[in-house]
């Protein structure tokens, strides 16, 4: 039995652990999602935090990089910044092992921060990401080189000192991988401060805090970064000479300059100041000719404050804090499944289930998580006690010192004593006195010697205090740091940076007091020597000295003054220890009060949170009760476009226009409230009542839409009807977005905005229109354009004709061969504007016989007077392009045009083909074999065109001359000028393009107004035959003379399509 209920127990873990890696999979796989977007928003610190969790959880980043393979990161520049930031954060505060799985993907990062280098969004996040792509593409190469310096850049000076080693060589190419590291973060912050400055962006907008999140990760990493690179040039300019290093200390100037500008902008920001605390660098940098300076250089701390983020609404599902290896996943998701072996002989253990094991395990957590907060605590009382040791073995150590000082003055004060003695007996010899001046003289430079010892104790008493002023700053850092982990472990590496110096600082001042009382007793036993010398030279002399016993009074007062101000330090270090004492137990009671009342607060804001959700809860459910009326009008409204009740209304387009335009008025309002929502989801009044006004415009143009569509033409009513029933689409789908959390900031009205402007276009083009010729003579008119079209090109084909002989007899060599490539392609082109013309008649003639009915000709002309217009118009326009073809091939072969003039005749013959193609299939049958010739026709015109540009501009590249630049001969000085000139010459150019452009514009407004072309109508013309050429006729990409622009008798010239390479 035992055995049975190991097996079953064995494959209820099994599946507990296949349920928990299934939880944690999803887990993950939300947390990217909803942390790398395309949306222009900050990575929030809970879905990173979450990935950072994972990656300690499982040991890598496998899970991670499976996911992120899927990431659509060439469709969005944004999605590929914030997969940069989560990345950086997983590769800083993730597990080691993630630098080793973010390697093997190392081409996939390089070539997404390639690919958007080389392109333009226009948000200005291509480049950026390609900064940041490069920045950790260095980041990586450098801590795999250097493993044993972490990825966050946290690591001991003698680690640092072990991986730089003793090879000068090495070090000098450490400094170089370190000033790269540098460049590369320094890149991506003047990147993101450059654009923020550009489009006047504040950092409490979400674009710009989309940008500037990033740049928290870049500050910490510059942090350390500038520390190693002070500590590598001090190391170099110990070793090698200093012109050696004259670039690596320019390199370091330059660096130093922008950091601090970065760090100085950063710490101006609003976005940082709640989010890190940024140090200050000095004011001037580090002296490296000085190697004392080392002592002066200060490691800049960025500290990270532990603010929690407020939670948003959102179906997150909630992180389990604690780790239940043995409780069943599944258990929630399903009903619990019956055991075949419970059913044959009931639950195992009488009756102890899976509850129980869960009940054990937790105990077990809390047990361990006890036992957890009891090690932090006990941690941070050892912290304490090791800091109130320290502070104990420097007092001692300064009693030490006293005792010390005091065996010193004992000495002192023997040797006095000798000496006295040895004045005593040798106060009768007169003849040695000089030399009895020069050992009081040296007894005087013993007393300046024990001068200094005096000031020196004086310095170790003062550094003493200071050092316990420090003890207390530390132990105050201490209590106010104590909330978190994370605050602890950044204490304890501030403490020990200050218990390192502080115990530097004393060892130093011990060496030096060491060698003072080497150097004194060197002095002291020369003395010696040198009073033995005396005894033996002054035996004889007996003369008492007065004088000198009075300087032994005086030296023995001094004596005594000196063990007053001994007892004096000494009480006043007792009242220094006491004050300290008092401050710690002030600072234990602040700490508790402290404590007590961030409880309160906390509370507070949770019931704040509370009644906010509340709030926005109410009002989202008024936006959908809202956009579920609006829902039901729309859609009533589209119903009605499928409605054969409907048929019998009319409307006319006058009241269609008036109602498109009220229609876009509401759109802007409809955005307006939109953004005021997204900026204030407490208040959606606006919005409300803009989609009412929306809704309502809205649906009347589509029901006067479909009504105006009734009385309009086939062509026009079928794109009427299609618009309206697309805007109606695009409505519910605008309509929809707004329904739903997930996609309501992403709703956008632009698309229904372009549908309703179609409709209202439509509607001005419905609208009746004055004509410039009586209806009576369109229908001979339009036989007199026709004859008057083919006349200009038979007579345009004879002309050249004549010029090709003409350039025969007058040009060789190169010229001739380009003038008659242009004159053939000329040829071809006019051949097939012939069989166009052609096509276009027999078109006409069948297009009339099948709809004349019972009619005359000339009434079938007069019944559709827009019609025949067009046509006329068309016809016009070719005949009128052809004529100005053959005058400027007339003037490039004569060497008295401009090639560009021919280009632009030949973009205008392509556009007038393609108007009369299109005026003639308006009332052509589909399937009318005519129709596809003509189509044909027209295509091969566009090739011929397009032949005649390709001409055209190989001959101008073959007969004008370039002249080869020499620069050889020129000096630093009079380049620099060359490139001046050069640039105000671009200008120059720059300010006639636009101007020309402008002129052209305008030219264009001018000609359609005289044409009496709506200025809307014609824009839309245009583009819709832009696209329909061929590519190979592109625009013009100069605008066409003024001595090429003469218009034909009626202002009626085909318009033309907008120059696309202006832009």
């Amino acid at each position: 039995m035992n055995s049975i209920h190991s097996r079953v127990k064995s494959k209820r873990t099994e599946t507990h652990l296949g349920a928990e890696r299934e939880h944690f999979e999803r887990q993950q796989l939300s947390s990217i999602s909803k942390a790398i977007t395309s949306t222009e928003t900050p990575v929030k610190e809970k879905h990173a935090r979450r990935i950072i969790l994972g990656t300690h959880r499982e040991k890598g980043a496998f899970t991670f990089w499976s996911y992120a393979l899927g990431l659509p990161l060439h469709s969005s520049a944004i999605l590929s910044w914030k997969f940069c930031h989560v990345l950086h954060k997983v590769l800083r505060d993730g597990h080691q092992n993630s630098l080793q799985d973010c390697m093997r993907h190392h081409s996939s990062i390089v070539e997404v921060g390639v690919m958007w280098g080389n392109l333009r969004d226009r948000h200005g996040y291509g480049q950026l990401v390609s900064l940041y792509s490069k920045l950790l593409i260095t980041k990586m190469e450098f801590h795999t080189k250097h493993a044993d310096i972490r990825t966050n850049l946290e690591a001991t000076d003698e680690v640092f000192e072990r991986t730089a080693g003793t090879d000068i060589n090495n070090v000098f190419q450490l400094t170089v991988e370190v000033f790269d590291y540098m460049d590369a973060e320094l890149r991506v912050a003047e990147a993101v401060l450059r654009q923020l400055n550009t489009s006047i962006a504040i950092s409490t907008m979400t674009s710009g805090q989309c940008r500037l999140a990033p740049l928290i990760q870049v500050i910490q990493d510059c942090s350390h970064l500038y520390h190693y690179s002070v500590k590598l040039l001090f190391k170099l300019h110990a070793c090698l000479p200093a012109d050696t290093l004259q670039g690596h200390r320019d390199r370091f100037l330059d660096q130093f300059h922008s950091l601090k500008t970065f760090f100085n902008k950063a710490r101006d920001m609003l976005f940082f100041k709640r989010l890190i605390q940024i140090p200050r660098l000095p004011d001037s940098p580090p002296n490296f000719l000085r190697a004392s300076a080392l002592a002066e250089h200060v490691k800049p701390m960025v500290v990270i404050p532990d603010e929690e983020e407020p939670e948003e609404a959102e179906e997150d599902e909630p992180e389990p804090l604690i780790d239940v290896s043995d409780a069943p996943a599944t258990s929630m998701a399903a009903p619990p499944q019956v055991d075949i072996f419970d059913q044959a002989f009931g639950p195992p253990n009488n009756g102890f289930d899976d509850r129980d094991l869960q009940i054990e395990s937790l105990k077990r957590e809390i047990e361990l998580l006890r036992a957890e907060l009891e090690k932090i605590k006990g941690e941070a009382q050892r912290y304490i006690t090791q800091l109130k040791s320290q502070i104990n073995s420097l007092e001692a150590e300064l009693e030490e010192q006293r005792v010390q000082k005091q065996r010193a003055l004992l000495e002192n004060e023997q040797l006095r004593m000798e000496l006295e003695n040895t004045r005593r007996r040798n106060a009768e010899h007169e003849v040695q006195q000089s030399l009895f001046t020069e050992a009081d003289k040296k007894a005087q430079a013993t007393e300046q010697r024990y001068n200094k010892l005096k000031e020196k104790h004086a310095e170790l008493v003062s550094h003493h205090a200071e050092l316990l002023r420090k003890s207390a700053d530390t132990v105050k850092m201490l209590s106010a740091t104590q909330q978190t982990q994370d605050e602890v472990e950044r204490t304890k590496q501030q403490l020990a940076f200050e218990v390192e110096r502080v115990r530097q600082e004393a060892e130093m001042k011990m060496e030096e007091q060491k060698f003072e009382m080497e150097k004194l007793r060197r002095e002291m036993e020369e003395k010696n020597t040198e009073m033995a010398r005396i005894k033996s030279t002054l035996e004889a002399n007996t003369k008492t000295d007065q004088e000198r016993s009075s300087s032994l009074v005086a030296m023995q007062a001094e004596k005594e003054r000196l063990m007053r101000s001994v007892s004096e330090k000494e009480a006043e270090l007792s009242s220094v220890r006491q004050a300290h004492q008092l401050k710690e137990s002030s600072l234990q009671q602040d700490r508790e009060r402290s404590t007590r009342e961030l409880d309160e607060l906390h509370s507070k804001l949770k019931e704040k949170e509370q009644l906010q959700q509340k709030l926005l809860e109410e009002q989202f459910a008024l936006l959908q009760g809202t956009v579920t009326e609006a829902e039901s009008i729309i859609q009533d409204a589209l119903a009605k476009l499928d409605d054969p009740l409907h048929i019998r209304c009319t409307s006319s387009p006058d009241y269609l226009v008036s109602r498109a335009e009220a229609t876009l008025g509401s759109i802007d309002k409809v955005k307006t409230g939109h953004a005021h929502y997204l900026k204030n989801m407490s208040d959606a009044g606006g919005l409300l009542r803009a989609l009412t006004q929306f809704s309502h415009l809205t649906a009347d143009t589509i029901i006067n839409g479909s009504a105006t569509a009734h009385m309009a033409p086939t062509d026009h009513a079928d794109r009427l009807t299609e618009n309206c029933r697309g805007c109606a689409n695009k409505s519910l789908e605008f309509l929809r977005d707004l329904k739903s959390k997930a996609s309501l900031r992403s709703a956008d009205p632009e698309a229904i905005r372009a549908a309703v402007q179609k409709i209202l276009m439509l509607g001005q083009e419905l609208r009746p229109k004055g004509a410039d010729v009586g209806k009576d003579e369109l229908g001979d008119l339009v036989d007199k354009e026709m004859a008057s079209t083919s006349a200009a090109i038979e007579e345009a084909v004879r002309r050249i004709d004549e010029m090709m002989n003409q350039a025969r007899k007058d040009t060789q060599g190169v010229k001739l061969e380009v003038n008659e490539r242009i004159l053939f392609s000329c040829t071809d082109l006019m051949k097939a504007i012939r069989a166009l013309v052609i096509s276009s008649t027999d078109l006409q003639k069948e297009i009339v016989e099948g709809e004349r009915g019972a009619a005359t000709i000339k009434e079938f002309y007069a019944r559709n007077s827009r019609w025949t217009e067009g046509l006329i118009s068309a016809a016009k326009a070719v005949g009128w392009g052809a004529t100005q073809m053959v005058d400027s091939a007339d003037k490039v072969v004569l060497h008295t045009g401009k090639y560009e003039e021919l280009i632009v005749c030949s973009h205008e013959i392509a556009a007038s083909t393609a108007q009369l193609v299109a005026a003639s299939k308006v009332k052509a049958d589909r399937n009318s074999t005519k129709l596809s010739t003509l189509q044909h026709a027209s295509r091969r015109v566009n090739e011929m065109a397009a032949k005649v540009v390709a001409s055209t501009k190989t001959g101008q590249e073959q007969v004008e001359e370039k002249d080869t630049m020499d620069f050889s001969g020129l000096s630093l000085i009079k380049l620099k000028m060359e490139e001046m000139e050069s640039q105000v010459k671009v200008l120059e150019l720059e300010s006639q393009l636009e101007n020309e452009r402008l002129r052209l514009g305008e030219l264009r407004k001018k000609h359609y107004d005289i044409a009496g072309v709506p200025l809307d109508a014609a824009a839309q013309d245009n583009g819709l035959r832009a696209a329909s050429p061929s590519p190979a006729a592109p625009p013009s990409p100069k605008p066409s003379k003024p001595s090429l622009m003469k218009k034909p008798a009626l202002a009626s010239k085909p318009n033309i399509p907008p120059k696309s390479a202006f832009r």
